[in-house]
């Protein structure tokens, strides 16, 4: 590899979870390049134009909540809200949920008032809110943020408990739980915001995790949008000698002597790692990369679904869109819409091909209502799911326009503001769509997808960081704990790539 640029280790990709790995990689004093193919870093944390001139919208995601509980933002352990530029909003109301009866149900960034709301509906369902939330805080948190660590747990009987309560399924946590059926519509949407089938065993955590989180943090918003948390790893880690290069597709992992040594651009350009490289490629494009060099990183590409793909509506208004209350109208960030048995048809049509909009999972995101500086009005998404294809076939813009007027259509019945007058322009994007704005969203799937393993169960992320190949290591949504804007794929990373460097990790972050 004579005149190559050498680094310690190269980081392919530069969506946030990539960007985490190499800022803790730097800070730990390793000489990093990281490599992105297209012209900007942020993967599904970017922000772009996608209307009009001037109106910056979340292309992915837009709520940066779980990243709050990981230490990297609760501890600044790369001190990227003291000194990178990085700022969080923490909203209240959090979520509000419209009901049938010109009434909401309103998630507080507190739990008191929280549980008063859901007093409004059930005392009993109150006090049960809290019970929840003290348990959670009581242990079970802890031993949730080892198991989205990767890290074995030293207190068995905690780590037994919080496994019980995992294996279960969010639909039976939230039913067995709650009795009002406005609560249980609020705990239901909340528990699908990873974008698991709620009736899954495995996802039994998710009610008390994403709700105790937005008790916490509301609907934590980035200022200036989603690509504010990747902006501010990049400026981390040239602020450690590390580099960003965009415009790098890599085309082929150079393997020496059963190590891998290298990357090799699309146009030719070589970069040699001394001691490793960190791919976040999605797992099948890292095996079609490797051409059968690692048979570890191809069972994983074997076992890889896309699961549950997604369908967005990008919005420029003139004005905030608003909700019924018993208190009357009033604007929000986050809308959800959509009743458990809604959520259920739709989600159990999805994994079978088909469409149910009967009454659908809706996020309603109006991030500019406290971020204004985003646009001249206000910027809003639509995001719920869809099949992979439509009717067996890749979606046409006719299909996407239909589904895109439908799940408007519902909207209007609970969201006053969303009416031609107030649109000044609008984008739908389909599954099929998503996977070509972003290549590493294969089958639409803008979380990570799914693992199936060979005991029957299902895994939103793929274990092992470590592959067969000396010196190449995984990251980005398809590795542990798999999907959203968590940073804990490239923590994780970070970690296990320094021990195997002979760098205690301690010296950068905390555990877990």
């Amino acid at each position: 590899m004579a005149g190559a640029d050498e680094y310690d280790v190269i980081v392919v990709g530069a969506g946030h979870n990539a960007l985490t790995c190499a800022g803790y990689l730097a800070r730990a004093g390793v000489r990093v390049l990281v490599l992105e193919g297209r012209e900007d870093v942020g993967g599904d944390t970017a922000t772009e134009e996608l209307t009009l001139p001037g109106w910056l919208h979340d292309t992915c995601s837009s709520a940066h909540v779980v990243i709050q509980s990981n230490p990297l933002i609760a501890r600044d352990e790369l001190d990227l809200v003291s000194s990178y530029g990085l700022r969080y909003l923490v909203t209240d109301p959090a979520v509000v949920v419209p009901l049938d009866d010109d009434d909401s149900l309103v998630v507080h960034p507190d739990p008191a008032r929280t549980a008063d709301e859901l007093g409004r509906f059930s005392a009993r369902d109150a006090r049960a809110l809290l019970t929840l939330l003290e348990e959670w805080e009581s242990g079970l948190r802890v031993a949730h943020a080892h198991h989205q660590a990767g890290l074995d747990l030293s207190d068995r009987d905690l780590a037994r408990r919080y496994e019980r309560l995992r294996a279960r399924s969010a639909w039976e946590v939230v039913h067995e739980t709650f009795e009002h059926e406005a609560v249980r519509q609020a705990l239901m949407w909340l528990s699908f915001a990873t974008i698991q089938p709620p009736r899954r065993p495995g996802t039994g955590a998710l009610p008390a995790a994403i709700i105790s989180g937005r008790i916490r943090s509301g609907w934590t918003t980035p200022v200036g949008g989603s690509r504010a948390l990747p902006d501010a790893l990049v400026r981390q880690i040239r602020a450690h000698r590390g580099d960003v290069k965009c415009d790098a597709w890599i085309e082929r992992f150079l393997v020496d002597g059963g190590r891998c040594v290298g990357v090799e651009t699309r146009d030719g350009r070589r970069y040699r790692a001394r001691r490793a490289v960190v791919s976040s490629a999605h797992v099948v494009t890292l095996d079609r990369a490797l051409d059968g060099v690692s048979t570890a990183v191809a069972a994983a590409a074997a076992r890889w679904r896309p699961g549950l793909s997604v369908f967005a509506v990008h919005f420029a208004l003139s004005a905030h869109p608003t909700y019924p209350h018993a208190t009357g109208r009033r604007p929000a960030v986050a809308g959800a819409l959509g009743s458990p048995a809604g959520l259920d048809r739709q989600v159990a049509a999805a994994l079978e091909g088909r469409v149910d909009l009967s009454d659908p999972w809706i996020l309603i995101v109006d991030s500019t209502l406290v971020d204004p500086g985003r646009a001249p009005g206000a910027v809003l998404k639509f995001l719920t799911i869809a099949p992979e294809l439509h009717e067996g076939r890749p979606w046409d813009d006719a299909a996407t326009a239909r589904y895109a007027e439908r799940l408007l259509d519902l909207a209007r019945q609970r969201v006053a503001g969303l009416d031609d007058a107030h649109i000044l322009a609008r984008r739908a994007e389909s599954p099929t769509s998503i996977a070509a704005h972003n290549l590493a969203n294969l089958g639409g799937s803008c979380h990570g997808g799914e693992f199936h393993l060979d005991d029957g169960s299902i895994e939103p992320g793929w274990r092992d960081v470590r592959t067969d190949v000396a010196g190449l290591y995984l990251t980005g949504s398809t590795t542990h704990p798999g999907g959203s804007v968590s940073g804990r794929p490239g923590r994780n990373s970070a970690r296990v790539v320094l021990e195997d460097l002979g760098i205690d990790p301690s010296g950068v972050m905390s555990t877990p």
